[in-house]
């Protein structure tokens, strides 16, 4: 059995230098704790290689500045401690986890000027978020917690904060068998999984929720161009619930998640069709050229 995350061999980078894996820790007092004043980011490394590494590395630092903190390292130093951990972890595949915070420091209560930010990079072994659904197509729930307006949120922050009711929404989801759950935005129209952003199929065109109000993925943007590549029509839209009944094939995209067929969401159910693995195979191609 496998240790648990804070008890493993290994050094992970931590406010500009390697130390031991279980030495990496934080105050009780961290102001991130208290008030989720934290950013971070999901990377999958193949072959020795972070796909699409920078582009991470400056949603990373966009998302802090869209919750009012300055990362105080550049692009390029993210970058290069990047490289520095999938070295020192002797992995070529490899999830690799950045993540910034506000620490502890002068200020413990709601405001946290004074207070240093901090970074840490981890990177370990993590094979397929959804296990064999990713062959045989995800079962999803469908959640009772809605994605928030952005007028109450920083929606497009990959902030640790607008995760909590995504973790919520898997462990019911987990509850019921399901490998995850579909959100509906603050309107009611479809958004999202808890972690990944969602497409449909429906007569040989691709359909995909608008992302105004949730995180507009890297794997996400990643995937529509490919599409386009195959002169494949895609919708970017607002998509009401009614529609999923009318929809032939889902899938899922993220970091994590890669490209995961999916085969049912509550009622409706899809089959894993030639264009969701010609997606998924195109996709592993790419991500390992």
């Amino acid at each position: 059995m496998m240790s648990g995350y804070d008890d493993r061999d290994g050094q992970i980078w931590m406010d500009g230098q390697m130390i031991n894996w279980r030495d990496a820790n934080v105050h009780i007092l961290t102001h991130a704790m208290h008030y989720a004043s934290s950013v971070f980011e999901g990377e999958r490394a193949y072959n020795g290689k972070i796909f699409k590494s920078r582009q991470h590395s400056e949603r990373l630092r966009r998302s802090a500045n869209l919750i009012d903190f300055e990362i105080p390292y550049t692009v390029d130093e993210i970058e290069a401690a990047k490289v520095e951990v999938l070295a020192a972890s002797g992995l070529t595949d490899a999830y690799v986890r950045a993540v910034a915070w506000r620490g502890v420091g002068e200020d413990m209560g709601v405001a946290s000027a004074r207070n240093p930010v901090r970074m840490a990079i981890a990177a370990w072994e993590w094979g397929a978020y959804y296990g064999d659904a990713k062959m045989k197509g995800a079962k999803l729930d469908i959640s009772k917690w809605k994605r928030p307006s952005p007028e109450t949120i920083p929606s497009h922050a990959k902030a640790a904060g607008l995760y909590m009711i995504c973790t919520m929404s898997k462990h019911a989801a987990e509850a019921k068998g399901c490998s995850d759950a579909m959100m509906f935005d603050y309107r009611g129209y479809v958004a999202e999984a808890t972690g990944a952003n969602i497409f449909f199929v429906k007569d040989g065109e691709v359909h995909t929720p608008d992302p105004d109000c949730f995180l507009n993925g890297i794997t996400r943007q990643t995937v529509i161009g490919m599409l386009k590549d195959r002169q494949i029509k895609v919708h970017e839209r607002h998509i009401m619930p009614e529609e999923l009944e009318g929809f032939e094939q889902c899938w899922l995209t993220g970091t994590a998640a890669e490209v995961t067929p999916v085969g049912q969401i509550g009622d409706y159910n899809f089959e894993v069709g030639a264009l969701t693995r010609d997606i998924a195979l195109g996709y592993e191609k790419l991500v390992r050229a």
